[in-house]
């Protein structure tokens, strides 16, 4: 069975489990951490290919900016991207970072390519109700966000609004995969935090967005630490 074929079949099996006793309101958000410069990333970037495909979860690919050191420079990488990686390992005490990693939830955390375990931490996070009732709509160069917990939060949330490129493929010169080219998807370009939330009174801003590129809103504990809501600007 090809990569393609079996991280459809295995997503597809997970996912379709999960999807017959859901209690989360809210799409799961998965976060890759990945580089062009990384020889064991290009299994998980194709496994992102098929995670992008499920309405209940929210896929972003984050490439970070420590492998440009062995000869090409990733054409997406952000040093935030390595640092909110980094924070992500600090909140748990951890010193190292890895590529390819998964983040699911804010919480549970996948080092290397392991599409059984991500599905599975998507399972868990869908069995879970969200506290966090979040919408999201856009016109034009605005979005409206609005958030109301019930029952209220017990620790306050960070609301943050992120840009993506919907896929591109790149022909890679040099490093580890010198001579591939590989699809990308839901590639970060900005990830930026609009305001802190304490989560008691409903929250609601109006925030610019410049620009034809997708929105996604992020509501998390501090960390980063728990997701608890997630939503694609409509």
């Amino acid at each position: 069975m090809t990569m393609r074929l079996l991280v459809s079949a295995t997503f597809g099996l997970w996912i379709g489990i999960a999807g017959a006793a859901q209690a989360q309101t809210s799409p799961v958000l998965v976060e890759l951490y990945t580089s062009q410069g990384c020889s064991s990333c290009p299994p998980a970037d194709e496994f992102m290919v098929e995670l992008v495909k499920s309405p209940d979860v929210i896929a972003l690919s984050l490439h970070v900016d420590y492998w440009d050191y062995i000869g090409w420079r990733d054409t997406f990488a952000s040093p935030a991207f390595t640092q909110r990686q980094k924070a992500y390992a600090k909140a748990v005490g951890s010193r190292m970072i890895y590529t390819p990693q998964m983040i699911v939830g804010g919480l549970d955390r996948v080092e290397g390519n392991d599409p059984v375990q991500v599905a599975a931490a998507i399972r868990r996070h869908q069995a879970q109700a969200s506290p966090v009732r979040l919408t999201v709509t856009r016109d034009g160069d605005q979005i409206v966000i609005r958030a109301e917990a019930d029952p209220p939060l017990t620790k306050p949330a960070r609301i943050q609004v992120i840009r993506y490129l919907p896929e591109a493929t790149v022909a890679i010169g040099r490093g580890e995969n010198e001579g591939r080219e590989v699809t990308y998807t839901n590639i970060v370009t900005d990830w930026q935090s609009v305001a802190d939330w304490p989560g008691q009174a409903p929250f609601e801003m109006t925030a610019e967005v410049s620009g034809p590129d997708p929105v996604v809103v992020v509501v998390q504990t501090e960390g980063p630490a728990d997701v608890l809501a997630a939503a694609q600007a409509k």
